[in-house]
């Protein structure tokens, strides 16, 4: 009986010390990286090229920022 008992109290420990050790463990760190922005700056020397102005160049830059495609945004005609 004493057998039974003192196997039962080792297999208890082993099963806390597992938990411990689970728990301390620190979390996976996320694998994928933060997309890349590019930049107001960016996105406004871009819109100059493309001479773009008013409510055309706020859009512009916008989807710029959003890392739109921005093929829709024709130069202005002079």
């Amino acid at each position: 009986m004493r057998t039974i008992t003192t196997f039962a109290a080792l297999a208890a420990t082993a099963l806390l010390a597992c938990d411990a050790a689970a728990a301390t463990e620190a979390p996976a760190a996320p694998s994928a990286t933060p997309v890349k922005r590019p930049s107001l700056k960016v996105c406004n020397k871009q819109a100059d090229a493309r001479s773009l102005t008013g409510p055309a160049r706020a859009q512009f830059v916008k989807d710029c920022r959003d890392g739109k495609g921005t093929n829709k945004y024709s130069k202005k005609s002079s």
